[in-house]
């Protein structure tokens, strides 16, 4: 097997700084830990916020703390940074090979999608923002690595893209149809869902929108880790 993670992410409209954050580590046991966080408001405040939330749940799972403890962390380190007022959500996917599973922790209202044998399955239990208050718990999924697994996860631009027109997402009628599209391919799926949301909000995003997706795949041709990024640049002064 192999594991491919693609991220593909906006700002917001007239937004020159997205307030979404996105940081990706390799764990000291074995596998890789995406991080995602969505601070509160939009541009540099909001990115300021959201630094500081996976800044901190990154230290510490690069320094292999379990990932529920980081996040249980990185809240009361928000929390004390800006005395209780900001919030951010916070994600964190890893592909942990000293257990062989994908560990799932969230702290988001905006579920988390799993698909295995064509099936759909949202993980959307009530789940409380890092930041308000001590001691906020994230909801964790632990999932045997397989092939054909794959989740989803992203912020709440995608969740709401399209509301202001009166055209809400429907994400999930959007990942069948990439089941069946594009089978085995996060980056597609990572650019589709984008690019539909970003439509629906008629080529102006109302929010920043991040997508994260995680998909384990039958082996590769080699045992070569890559990565690509791609990161636009606006005009120099």
């Amino acid at each position: 097997m192999e594991a491919q993670i693609a991220v593909a992410k906006v700002s917001k409209y007239a937004t020159s700084i997205s307030g979404d954050t996105l940081e990706i580590v390799e764990r000291p046991t074995g596998g890789i830990s995406a991080v995602l966080a969505d601070g509160q408001w939009s541009g540099k405040s909001a990115k300021a916020i959201s630094n500081v939330a996976t800044r901190k749940a990154l230290s510490l799972v690069a320094d292999g703390v379990r990932d529920g403890a980081a996040a249980r962390a990185a809240s009361d380190y928000l929390y004390t940074y800006r005395q209780g007022k900001v919030l951010a959500t916070l994600n964190i996917l890893s592909i942990d090979l000293s257990s062989n599973t994908m560990v799932i922790t969230r702290n988001n209202p905006a579920p988390v999608l799993l698909v295995l044998d064509g099936q759909i399955n949202v993980l959307g239990d009530p789940s409380e923002p890092i930041g308000r208050r001590r001691d906020v718990r994230p909801q964790i999924r632990e999932i045997p690595l397989q092939v054909g697994l794959v989740a989803l996860v992203f912020t709440d631009g995608l969740l709401h893209a399209g509301q202001r027109a009166g055209q809400p997402f429907d994400i999930q009628a959007a990942v069948r149809g990439l089941i069946e599209s594009h089978p085995h391919q996060p980056i597609q799926w990572a650019d589709i869902l984008l690019a539909k949301a970003v439509e629906l909000d008629q080529g102006r995003p109302a929010d920043d929108i991040s997508v994260l997706v995680a998909a384990i795949l039958p082996d590769g041709k080699d045992q070569a880790r890559r990565l690509h990024l791609r990161m636009p640049i606006p005009p120099l002064p």
